[in-house]
Order: C-alpha cells, then sequence, then structure tokens
C-alpha cells in the first residue's frame, strides 16, 4: 500500500492518509502517537459468490427492487464483504424502499434496526458523510449493514423513522453529532448538545479542545497548549 490516496494495485480504495493520532503537529502531541503514519483505507467491491447466506440476501434485495420497478444498480452502488461482514452502499434516494424491501419480504424479515452511527471522511470528496444501519434479522438468524454516502454541501438522507421506530434517537444522534439532515423525521432536534451549540463535535474537522464552558469561566485547552510529559 503506497502513502498516497488512491486506488492500489489490489484495489483497495485509500481516501486519506492519518499523521499522528489527533492531527496534532510538533510538541503538543502527548499522546505517544505523534509518529503514527497510517493509512485510511476502504474495502472495495467483493465479487460473487459472496459466501454463506449473503448470495441470498442480495438475491432477494434484487428480486425485491425489480418488483418495485427499481433496477438493482439504481438502488445497491456497492456490495462489500469484509471480515465476514455484509455492508450494501445504498443511493441515498433508495434507503427507504430498500430498508422496507428488506424488513417486509418473507425471505428476508430483517425486523430490527439497531440504529444508525454518522461517519465523517473529510477527504473522500464528494461523499464526506456516510450514515450506517446495522439490520438484524430475528427469523433468519442474520445481519446485513446498509450503509449510505452523501456530500457535505448536501448533507440530506431519508429518514427510517416510519419504517423502523427504534432509528428515532439514533438519528437525532447523528445529525447532533455529525451534522446529518434525516429528512422525515419528526422530530430532527439536537439530543445532547444545546440547541444553540454551534458546529457537530464528532466531525473529524471539528477543533479538539479549546471549547469555552459555562462554569467558573473554565475552558479545556487545545492539544497543542496542553502540558506534555517528559
Amino acid at each position: 500500500m503506497t502513502d498516497e490516496p488512491g486506488r492500489d494495485r489490489d484495489g483497495t480504495e485509500k481516501i486519506s492518509v492519518q499523521h499522528g493520532m489527533f492531527g496534532v503537529s510538533g510538541t503538543g502531541d502527548t499522546s505517544g502517537y505523534g509518529r503514527l503514519v497510517a493509512p485510511i483505507a476502504l474495502p472495495n467491491s467483493t465479487s460473487r459468490p459472496y459466501g454463506g447466506y449473503f448470495d441470498a440476501v442480495v438475491d432477494a434485495l434484487i428480486e425485491g427492487l425489480h418488483a418495485a420497478g427499481v433496477a438493482a444498480d439504481r438502488a445497491v452502488e456497492q456490495v462489500v464483504v469484509f471480515r465476514d461482514q455484509l455492508t450494501l452502499h445504498i443511493a441515498a434516494e433508495q434507503l427507504p424502499l430498500v430498508a422496507r424491501t428488506l424488513r417486509d419480504r418473507d425471505d428476508l424479515r430483517f425486523e430490527l434496526c439497531h440504529g444508525v452511527s454518522g461517519v465523517h471522511y473529510p477527504d473522500d470528496t464528494g461523499r464526506e458523510l456516510h450514515a450506517v444501519y446495522p439490520l438484524q434479522s430475528l427469523t433468519w438468524g442474520r445481519r446485513v449493514t446498509l450503509e449510505v454516502s452523501v456530500p457535505d454541501a448536501n448533507r440530506h438522507v431519508p429518514s427510517l423513522y416510519g419504517i423502523y421506530p427504534t432509528t428515532d434517537w439514533h438519528e437525532r444522534e447523528a445529525y447532533d453529532f455529525f451534522g446529518l439532515i434525516f429528512d422525515g423525521h419528526p422530530a430532527l432536534t439536537r439530543i445532547q448538545m444545546p440547541d444553540d451549540w454551534v458546529g457537530h463535535p464528532q466531525r473529524k474537522d471539528y477543533p479538539l479542545g479549546g471549547i469555552p464552558v459555562e462554569y467558573k469561566g473554565a475552558q479545556i485547552p487545545a492539544p497543542d497548549e496542553r502540558r506534555a510529559y517528559r
């Protein structure tokens, strides 16, 4: 694997290279990881056969999409099998249809959504924000993950609240911490940060420390201003 972003010879898509643990340069990094150099890579698409029950899940989903009048390649952008887990990368506008198909078809029956997690890849141009949904079939004992990517300039993802009500607070949390906007959510408000808070604290471009707090005039120093132990 090379040291620059791009696609390596093995097909792995490298979107960035991390230098240091917390993005701190100079002498401010007291973590001991200041010299860390690590590629940030995403698994590439997987070819058939996927193995196990994965082929049956993908085939049933494609059949359900065709029955709804939607071509599979309009909804499923990528199929990835990585570390024995199946992830389907879904076009944002087709997310509700895919989720409803996975939930309602008798040969799929993914009745449970464990929530949604936000991910921020600031160097993944055009798809900086990802929403990740782990689904589980209690009927068939199967798992699949849906992943949607949207650009930072258009952070809208359809809400799955009407299909999986368990995503209610999870979508609010992803909005609060990452700035993802879930269209159709009944009350998309901050869930942990104050309503007037500026920014989204779990994004990679959010400042580490240096944020004023409301008690006794205290302030958390930025990493390069903290005490170094030598």
